[in-house]
């Protein structure tokens, strides 16, 4: 088992359309757990370093606007190899390359608006949870799940 925790944001394309529910279902019938889970409005600070490495790119102002025009949920969730499954199942970052059956391809719209971000690496995902959650907002709590799929 190589259990994991990786993070996830509902940006404000997916809150504005009411798929909150939808997005986390899906994470939760794969079998994840889910750690915390808070909505937050971000201010310009937290979404520049948020998204430094897209600093100096042309669409980092419409990034920026865009992910502090609206309220976004964040959330942890762990599961074994939990970044690698969470990014199958949030689907290729280009609307046109998200498979059907991917959270994107089923509801993004267009580059811009691609409804989840999810960290790509266990580091992304390390520095992104330390980003937006305290400690003492991450819960452990058992699953009757994992004492039968992981012989706990």
């Amino acid at each position: 088992m190589n259990i994991e925790q990786t993070f996830v944001m509902i940006k404000p394309d997916g809150v504005q359309r009411g798929i909150i529910g939808e997005v986390i279902s899906r994470f939760e019938r794969k079998g994840l757990q889910l750690k915390a889970l808070k909505m937050i409005r971000m201010d310009r600070e937290l979404a520049a370093t948020h998204y430094a490495e897209h600093q100096g790119k042309p669409f980092y102002n419409r990034l920026i606007a865009f992910i502090t025009s609206s309220p976004v949920i964040v959330g942890i969730w762990e599961g074994d190899n939990a970044v690698h499954i969470v990014r199958n199942l949030v689907g290729a970052t280009q609307a046109d390359e998200a498979q059907a059956g991917t959270i994107r391809g089923d509801f993004s719209i267009c580059t811009t608006y691609n409804i989840v971000h999810a960290s790509d690496g266990h580091e992304t995902a390390q520095r992104e949870i330390n980003l937006f959650f305290k400690p003492e907002e991450i819960h452990e709590y058992p699953l009757t799940l994992k004492k039968w799929l992981y012989k706990e």
